[in-house]
């Protein structure tokens, strides 16, 4: 929940709600739907957001909240599809107390909470009907009784409501109701899925990318290579800014440097398959026919009475240089040719990049 916040510029408020920033984009999709935003928000009435999961339904919503005349009032959030039906009531009018098991005093619920500001209901359509009855009172008169209590208490909300479903279809499989669904429509926004607004995918990903560093601890603001960038702009994202996020921010961590190299869009690729290794070769006793010298490991030409050290940088250089040439300069293959992780290769290719371009 977002407080009142009375006295303050809406700046200020703003600022400190990070999440804000995140309503980043260029496309004509978002800056459609940002408009159409702002001229619903100056309107007080209720407005349905409609939208995939993942496109920042409640992120929309906030900002319409701030951008209403009750922006200095409290920002009450429920998200119906956290609860169970039988619990959403309670949450949302508040309970009397001894109103059932557990009720132990008095409890204000959200729609006391949102007095003079803006309720909103995310996955509006999991709401069982008889609590849509009660909402539609409190919409329609600004009055409802707690559970278990019979006075009246009186409320000033805007409603503003949130789903991926279809509600017309609800209301025809007789799973919503038609006069609630006329009352909370009067403005209906259309958030557009990530897809359709493509070329904001890169502007959102750099942001991110930067968050992370920053979390990390890094100075530099990362970089994607050709292929990275490749990846994110034709990848569908089927989970929206969601998934976006948490790709380019485990991207940016795996890679380890501020160079994203490639992205990883499934963190489990691999992790629950065995390591491939090569069938078992029978134990054999050995005999005095099958006995054989045991060949000595082939010796590296190298001047013994050099330091270890530098021994050691010589034939790392080596191997990195021939297993690169080896795999056409694939960094990913040449670091399994030398049975390494991508990182455990980053990291030597880092430490020899000058020799190794010479």
């Amino acid at each position: 929940m977002i407080e009142p916040h009375e006295g303050r510029r809406r700046e200020d408020v703003e600022a400190a709600i990070p999440e804000l920033v995140e309503a980043l984009g260029q496309s004509e999709a978002f800056l459609a739907f940002q408009e159409h935003l702002s001229r619903a928000a100056r309107v007080d009435r209720p407005v349905l957001i409609l939208g995939e999961r993942g496109t920042g339904k409640e992120l929309a919503a906030t900002r319409l909240h701030f951008l209403s005349l009750r922006w200095q009032h409290s920002f009450v959030a429920l998200n119906c599809a956290a609860l169970a039906p039988s619990l959403i009531e309670s949450e949302l009018f508040g309970h009397e107390a001894g109103a059932f098991t557990g009720a132990t005093a008095r409890r204000a619920g959200r729609f006391e909470l949102a007095h003079q500001g803006t309720l909103f209901l995310d996955e509006i359509g999991l709401i069982p009907l008889e609590t849509q009855e009660k909402i539609l009172r409190a919409v329609e008169y600004g009055v409802f009784e707690r559970v278990g209590g019979s006075r009246p208490v009186h409320v000033d909300v805007r409603i503003v409501g949130a789903t991926n479903a279809d509600l017309r279809t609800l209301v025809n499989a007789g799973r919503f109701r038609q006069d609630l669904l006329d009352r909370l429509s009067f403005e209906v926004l259309h958030l557009p899925p990530l897809r359709a607004r493509q070329d904001d995918a890169l502007l959102l990903a750099n942001h991110f990318a930067a968050r992370m560093a920053h979390e990390l601890g890094w100075d530099d603001v990362p970089e994607f290579s050709d292929e990275a960038l490749l990846a994110l702009e034709n990848y569908a994202w089927p989970g929206n800014v969601r998934e976006l996020k948490n790709v380019v921010e485990r991207s940016v961590y795996r890679a380890g440097s501020a160079y994203v190299e490639s992205i990883v869009f499934d963190p489990f690729a691999g992790v629950f398959a065995p390591p491939a290794c090569p069938p078992a070769e029978p134990c054999r006793v050995p005999t005095a026919e099958t006995s054989a010298p045991v060949p000595a490991p082939p010796a590296w030409d190298v001047d013994d009475a050099r330091p270890y050290a530098e021994v050691l940088r010589e034939v790392e250089i080596r191997l990195l240089r021939r297993a690169l040439h080896r795999c056409q300069f694939n960094q990913r293959k040449a670091a399994e040719s030398l049975a390494l992780t991508y990182h455990q290769f980053r990291g030597l290719y880092r430490k020899y990049q000058d020799a190794l371009q010479e």
